[in-house]
Parts: structure tokens; C-alpha cells; sequence
């Protein structure tokens, strides 16, 4: 039976190769995913470990660390500590024990580089600025030089050879470089090399000269990490004890050795390359579950068309298990043939989309050799193989169960009725699950409850498609019956001959349509909610925050209110306070100017008083009101960031809003209490003449030309939602186009195999008049019946699984609807029509090409 199956897949390999190519795709789609992120995960961990390779033991300042990364002091150096800090004393404390050889005291936070026209060189999240520390040669080891010299005072600068290049900038040359206050003119001593993974992924290095760096991030003299290089044969974990016992005790500061770190980063990298492979598998699973109908399709094809010898086989004693294992073993070498290849294809998509990254889209992947692990082999074999052999079991046991007599008649057993039945009742029980979990997420706003009955629908649409396909392509097909006469008459009476077979090939498109239309409805319905709320929750006329969401520098406030042109504004700045007696929880509320807050955002309360902040009091908003048990009346007590306890009281419920945040406090109250040197979250202006180009000029030249603080209008605002929103879209789409790929591939091959199935029929059509136009015309229109019927499916399960998903969002995005976009959807289904056509090309060729008397012949 093993020569048998070796002989018929040798015989079929035509049929055949629209389904290799289906596995292939997938199995490509599942390789070349864990071939990537292994590269780009040993890559990661390669360019991690060697940034500690020198460090024995780090100490960390996590209070200055946060003050940092957050603008807390930026830029006027007054980041207070509330507990033990690292100071030079401290580094030359710890550089006296037996084991350190030297000690490295580290400043970072952030520093945005304008290039030569004022605009912000990389991102707002890697824009990294670090103090540059000279060895008795004047240069630093952790950032070699490549030209010039490290920075000596607050005057010079240092920069990492890219952000120079793209910049435009040369040692020598004035560069305009901004934390979170106004631009800072400084020359360009020099350009250095560093691995800094930050920096490697395509930001910014600008390193400063020690006390430089401490004034802008933290306090003069103060560190946020101590770095300790050990002396030869010194073990680490001694050092690291007798480096705990130096430095000060307190909350804040943690003493780990350098390998602790490593392996912490390491397993970051390791979540993070392994979310990565989740969200691409669930794609590739999406690919090769289309491609489990285009495998059972052909597979059950082609046992009809071997009936015969099938039958045969049985009457000369071939047993049902070997007829089964017969079938099976095609599958299997169908299967890893198409495993074997695509594999191959994986690691080359693996190679381009590395080559992509790094070239056109300039994503500075790190450097690393291309790893294809033992387990990608397996997985992306293993797989192929599975998927073909188990979307080919049910043609298999079909085949077993063809009866010896069968062998007297080459017709094709047709579908008991029972077993439609059966089917039917299925697919209905399915769809009724999935349309009461669907009723009861979007009643209870439970996400999972949706994603549930989305699942059970699709599968009890799948199930139920021989039923629907016959009235749906009836009610399609008048229109090309009047158009095309007997060709369009034909081509319907061939999409309904065989629900089964059209119900396979059109249930692979109508996967690919349903994800496209439920994303589509989904990101028009939040695009219009973001823009009706941009428009209705925000009065002001700009907003002015940083890119990078770090906070402003206080400063900015009072110089924006000064700025021509300026009539109302409200500085907004986020702390978090202890709730309770011992502040033992906590709250995050934002202060913002009692005064002139409801003329630069809609403050609207459902309860209490629309006054509450002008009375000293608090406003919550209706979701936090709602999840913490919050009440108009109830009295806070709360324990501030600089440790006075104080009470609030619960003024107003606040309706939803975009513009404010759960919890909104007066400046007044809460402001005296913020941590020494806080910055703010964000600053709301609005213009004597509402919102001009000048006004917009006279706020950046207020807040200092810094390219990391950006002013953003309604129109800016609305433009960035949708063009995150979009992003989001277009990547979903890339990724959903394997699985239209190998749907088309599933048309065309149950065209091509259907055309010649129908050999003998095509041939007495021919005979009796059809000429090979009207030959080609029949079977493209049946293709395009069978994609249309996929495509009408597909748009409407979309469209009903979006609007469940779009009612469950109604409480986290106030006034959100459904919103179909009519051209867009037309625009699928005519895809879906151009794909039928284009996807009947070829077998339509074939069966036009067929000779009439051969054909007439054949049995």
C-alpha cells in the first residue's frame, strides 16, 4: 500500500501542488517566525551580556533611577532624595575594598537631539543621556571614542556616531540637545561607540560631562548607579557582600552582581521574543487552519475521483485499513514534502525580514548570527505533517468505506442525507452557543465572553455552509444568468452540485474576510468615538507634553502663560498618594488649576457638586467611582509624596473623559505636597483667537524649542489616533494576508481538480454547441459565485463579531458605535470577486483546452 500511495502522489503531483504550496505557506509562516525571534533573541542577549562583561556588582539608586527617567529635577537639578543616596563618598568607599579595582558612578536619564532644522533625531523613547566618565588617558571605556574628545564642562557634548551622521553634525558644530526644559546650545567634542541596546535600536547617546549630568537629572554629586569592576580572582558573590555593607541602608538602594543582572535581562528578552512568537503563531495558526480546508477539499476530491480504483483495490482483498493508511501515507509525504520546503522558505523569510528591518525601515536590529534551532525544525515538520495528515483523515476514511460493487460505476459517491443532517445540527447547536455568548459578553462587557462566542459562531457558520450555500449563491447567481445566459446558468448549477466541496473552498476565504471586516469595523468605530470625544472633551486649543511621556519641567508652565497670544491655562501633574491611615493603599490623581480647568476640558458630573475642585475637593471619575466604591461625602485619608498626612473629600462623579483623569484634584490642595522638583504630565492652553499658527509658534518658542516637547492641536491630536489606530490595521492586514494567499490557492486548486473531475461533461457541452469561450466563461463564474459566497459570509460574521467587541468597549470609551464603512466593505467583496476571477485563470484555460472526443472517452 506504500508503493500504492508513493505511485498516486508521483501521479497527482499536478493536483497536488496547490496543496503543497497551502502547507508550505504556513508551515513557512510557523518557521520563519521562530527562526526570527531566536536570531533576534540571541541577539539580544549577546549585546546584553557583553554590557556586562566588566561589572562585577551594581548598586542602584531606584529613587534617582525613577527621578530620572520621569523628569523629576530635570534640569535645574533639585531631584530631593527621600531616603540614603549614592554619592562620591560612597563610590570611593566601595573603590577601597580589597576586591574592586575600580568604581563607575553613573547618571541617566533622557536628552532629545534637534538636527539642524529643530526636529527630534530617533524617538522619544531611547533618547538616552548619560555622564562621560574620563580614565587617567581622558577617554571612557564604556564609550570608546571614535573622533575628538569626551566633554569637560556644561558647555560640551558627546554623541554616538549614528545620531551625529543623521544629525549632520562634526566635532566642532553646535548642537541643540533638551531634557525637559529649553534647548541647550553645546559643542560637539567628540563621537563615541556604545552598545547601549537603547541606542543600537535606533536612539540617541548624548553624554555629558559628570557634574553636568547630575545637575540635570538628579542633585550635584548624586549617582543613580554604581558600577564595580573586580579585581582579578575576586569571586563576585564575596564582593557583592562586602559591597552591601558600604553603602548605605535603605529602601531604595539594591547591591546585585552584574551576572543577577544579566540573567534578569535576560529573561525580559526572553518574554518579551516570547510574546512576540505568540502573536505571530496566532497568525501562522490562522494560515494553516484556512489551509486545513484546502488539504480536506483535495484530498476528498481526489478520493472521489478514485473511486474506482479504490473499489478495486477492495475486490481484490485490499482491507478498510489499508485503503485508510493508503490515503493517510499520501498525505504524509504530501505533507513533509511541503514541511521540508517550507521550512526552507521560513528561514529565508526569517533572513528578509531581518534585511527589511535594518534596511528600509531602519529599525537597527542588533547584529547576530542566524539561528534555526533544532526544536524550529521539528516544530515547522511536525506541524506540516500533522496538519496535512489530520485534514486528510476524513477523505480517508471516506475512501475505506467505498464499497467493492462501486468499482461498476466511476460516479462520485454522493453525501448521504443522513449525514448532512447531521451536520446541519451540529453547525446549529455551535451557532446557537456562539450567539447566547456573544449576547451575554456584550451584556456583561466581558471581552472573553465575545471572544468565546466569536469562535463557536465561525465554527457553526463553517459547519453549516453546505446548507447556506445553496440559497446564497441562488440569490447572487440571476444576475449573471441574465448577464451570460447558459455559461451563468451552468456555472451555478456547478457551485450548488456539491455543497460540501463549495462550502470548503468558500470557508477558507471566509476566514481571511471575517478578520478583516471585525478589524475594519472596529478601528472606524473607535477612530470616530477617539475623534467625537478629542472634539467634545477637550476644549483647549493645544496641549503641550513631552514625546516621550516623561514629565515637563515646572518652569514651562509660567513661561507658556507668559507667551503672546495666551488667555487660559491649566497645568496638569499626575503623584500618587497613600490612602488609608498608614497610606497602605495608594491612588494616582492628577492636580490640576481649579480656576480654569472646566474652560480648557468639558467638566461634567453625574453627582455632587460641577464646583467641587474650586472647593477644595476631589472629582472622581464614574469607572473609578464605580471599581474603589467611591461616594460623594466619603473622606479620604491620605498620606502625600512628602509624607504629610492630610484627608479628601469626594466632591463629584465625573462622566467619562478623555481630557481628565480618574481622579482630579486642585493644584491648591495637593500641590504643596508633590515631590521636591516634580514635573507636570501635560499643559492645557487656549488662545485669545482660538487655535492660529502663531499662537502654536509662540508656545514652542515658550517652551524653548525643545524637540521632545511637543504642541499638538485637535487636528494633531485626532491625526495621531488615527494614524496608531491605521498602524495597527495595516500590520493585522500583512499578517492576515497569508491566510487570503492560501485561500486563493484553494480556489484555484478546486477549480483546477472540479475541471477535471467534469472532463466527460465539459466534452459533451463542447459537443453540443458551447464554444471555449462560453467553456471559460462557465468555470470562471463558478469561481466567482464560490468567492462571493465566501466574501458575503465572511462580511457579515465580520460585522457581527466587530459589533459585539464594539459594545464591550462602550464603558472605556464613552459614546462608541458601531460604524461600517461602506466602500471599505464593498471594497472586500469586490476583492473577494477579482480573487474568484483571477483565481479561475488558469483551470478556465485548461478546460477550454480540452479535447472534445478524449474527454467524451474518458470514464
Amino acid at each position: 500500500m506504500f508503493r500504492t500511495a508513493l505511485r498516486n502522489v508521483l501521479a497527482h503531483k499536478g493536483r497536488l501542488l496547490m496543496t503543497v504550496l497551502a502547507v508550505m505557506l504556513g508551515t513557512a509562516f510557523v518557521a520563519g517566525t521562530l527562526v526570527f525571534s531566536d536570531t533576534f533573541g540571541n541577539a539580544l542577549r549577546t549585546q546584553n551580556s557583553k554590557s556586562y562583561t566588566d561589572i562585577a556588582v551594581t548598586v542602584s539608586d531606584r529613587e534617582a533611577a525613577g527621578a530620572a527617567a520621569f523628569g523629576h529635577g530635570s534640569g535645574n537639578g533639585s531631584g530631593a532624595a527621600t531616603g540614603p543616596t549614592l554619592t562620591e563618598e560612597t563610590r570611593t568607599k566601595v573603590a577601597a575594598l580589597p576586591g574592586a579595582a575600580d568604581v563607575r558612578g553613573v547618571v541617566s536619564g533622557f536628552a532629545g537631539i534637534a538636527d539642524k532644522k529643530g526636529a527630534l533625531i530617533g524617538n522619544g523613547f531611547s533618547t538616552t543621556g548619560t555622564n562621560y566618565v574620563p580614565g587617567a588617558d581622558g577617554t571612557d571605556p564604556r564609550y570608546p571614542l571614535v573622533e575628538g574628545r569626551g566633554p569637560k564642562n556644561a558647555t560640551e557634548i558627546a554623541l554616538d556616531t549614528k545620531t551625529a551622521v543623521k544629525g549632520g553634525y562634526k566635532v566642532g558644530d553646535t548642537v541643540r540637545v533638551a531634557v525637559n526644559g529649553p534647548v541647550m546650545q553645546l559643542k560637539l567634542t567628540g563621537t563615541v561607540h556604545t552598545n547601549d541596546p537603547r541606542v543600537v535600536a535606533g536612539g540617541s547617546l548624548a553624554a555629558f560631562d559628570t557634574a553636568t549630568a547630575q545637575q540635570l537629572y538628579l542633585s550635584p554629586g548624586r549617582f543613580a548607579e554604581l558600577d564595580v569592576k573586580a579585581k582579578p580572582g575576586t569571586d563576585d558573590t564575596a564582593l557583592l557582600t562586602a559591597v552591601k555593607q558600604a553603602v548605605p541602608q535603605g529602601d531604595f538602594i539594591e547591591a546585585k552582581t552584574g551576572r543577577e543582572l544579566a540573567d534578569e535581562q535576560d529573561e525580559m528578552i526572553r518574554k518579551g521574543t516570547t510574546f512576540l512568537t505568540t502573536f505571530l503563531m496566532a497568525f501562522a495558526g490562522i494560515a494553516l487552519f484556512v489551509g486545513i480546508f484546502i488539504i480536506a477539499n483535495t484530498f476528498t476530491m481526489l478520493v472521489a475521483q478514485r473511486t474506482k480504483e479504490l473499489a478495486l483495490l477492495r475486490a481484490v482483498g485490499a482491507t478498510r485499513r489499508q485503503i485508510t493508511r493508503s490515503v493517510l501515507v499520501e498525505a504524509l509525504l504530501v505533507g513533509l514534502t511541503a514541511s521540508v520546503t517550507g521550512l526552507l522558505a521560513g528561514i529565508g523569510i526569517a533572513v528578509g525580514l531581518k534585511s527589511l528591518l535594518n534596511g528600509p525601515m531602519d529599525a537597527n536590529l542588533p547584529d547576530g548570527p542566524l539561528i534555526v534551532a533544532p526544536t524550529t525544525v521539528i516544530a515547522a515538520l511536525a506541524v506540516g505533517v500533522l496538519v496535512t495528515v489530520l485534514a486528510a483523515w476524513l477523505p480517508a476514511r471516506r475512501a475505506s468505506r467505498i464499497a467493492p460493487v462501486a468499482a461498476m460505476s466511476s460516479a462520485e459517491q454522493p453525501a448521504t442525507q443522513k449525514g448532512l443532517r447531521v451536520r446541519n445540527i451540529i453547525g446549529l447547536l455551535f451557532s446557537l452557543v456562539g450567539v447566547a455568548s456573544l449576547a451575554a459578553g456584550v451584556g456583561g462587557k466581558e471581552v472573553k465572553l465575545v471572544g468565546l462566542g466569536a469562535g463557536a459562531l465561525l465554527i457553526g457558520v463553517f459547519v453549516l455552509t453546505p446548507l447556506l450555500s445553496r440559497p446564497l449563491i441562488t440569490l447572487i447567481s440571476p444576475l449573471l444568468r441574465a448577464l451570460y445566459g447558459a455559461p451563468g446558468k451552468l456555472a451555478k448549477e456547478n457551485a450548488i452540485r456539491n455543497p460540501r466541496r463549495t462550502a470548503a473552498t468558500a470557508s477558507a476565504l471566509t476566514i481571511g474576510v471575517t478578520l478583516i471586516t471585525s478589524l475594519t469595523v472596529i478601528g472606524a468605530s473607535v477612530n470616530q468615538a477617539v475623534d467625537r470625544l478629542t472634539a467634545t472633551d477637550l476644549k483647549a486649543d493645544y496641549t503641550i507634553a513631552m514625546q516621550n511621556f516623561s514629565s515637563l519641567s515646572p518652569e514651562i508652565a509660567t513661561q507658556i502663560a507668559k507667551a503672546p497670544g495666551v488667555s487660559v491655562v491649566s497645568a496638569e501633574r499626575s503623584m500618587s498618594v497613600g490612602i488609608g491611615q498608614n497610606g497602605e493603599d495608594s491612588e494616582w490623581m492628577t492636580a490640576v488649576d481649579a480656576a480654569t480647568i472646566d474652560q480648557l476640558a468639558t467638566v461634567k458630573v453625574t453627582e455632587g457638586s460641577a464646583d467641587a475642585l474650586k472647593q477644595g475637593r476631589l472629582l472622581v471619575s464614574s469607572g473609578r467611582a464605580k471599581a474603589a466604591g467611591y461616594k460623594v461625602g466619603d473622606t479620604l485619608a491620605v498620606t502625600y509624596p512628602d509624607g504629610v498626612k492630610g484627608s479628601l473629600t469626594v466632591g463629584g462623579i465625573l462622566e467619562a473623559n478623555t481630557a481628565l483623569a480618574s481622579i482630579v484634584a486642585p493644584e491648591a490642595v495637593v500641590g504643596p505636597h508633590a515631590q521636591p522638583g516634580s514635573g507636570l504630565e501635560k499643559i492645557l492652553v487656549k488662545g485669545t483667537n482660538g487655535a492660529t499658527p502663531e499662537l502654536k509658534q509662540a508656545l514652542r518658542d515658550a517652551s524653548g524649542g525643545n524637540p521632545l516637547i511637543a504642541v499638538k492641536g485637535a487636528k494633531e491630536i485626532k491625526a495621531e489616533n488615527r494614524q496608531m489606530v491605521t498602524g495597527i490595521l495595516n500590520m493585522m492586514y500583512g499578517l492576515l494576508g497569508m491566510s487570503v494567499v492560501i485561500a486563493v490557492l484553494g480556489v484555484v486548486n478546486t477549480m483546477a481538480m472540479s475541471v477535471f473531475e467534469r472532463r466527460r461533461e465539459i466534452g459533451m457541452l463542447r459537443a453540443v454547441g458551447l464554444d471555449r469561450l462560453g467553456i471559460r466563461r462557465m468555470v470562471r463564474l463558478e469561481s466567482l459565485l464560490i468567492a462571493l459566497f465566501g466574501g458575503l459570509v465572511g462580511v457579515g460574521l465580520g460585522i457581527l463579531v466587530a459589533w459585539a467587541g464594539v459594545r464591550t468597549l462602550a464603558d472605556s470609551l464613552k459614546g462608541i458605535t458601531t460604524v461600517v464603512p461602506p466602500l471599505q466593505i464593498a471594497g472586500y467583496l469586490l476583492a473577494a470577486a477579482v480573487i474568484g476571477l483571477l483565481a479561475a485563470m488558469w483551470p478556465a484555460y485548461r478546460a477550454s483546452k480540452i479535447d472534445i472526443l478524449d474527454s467524451i472517452k474518458s470514464q
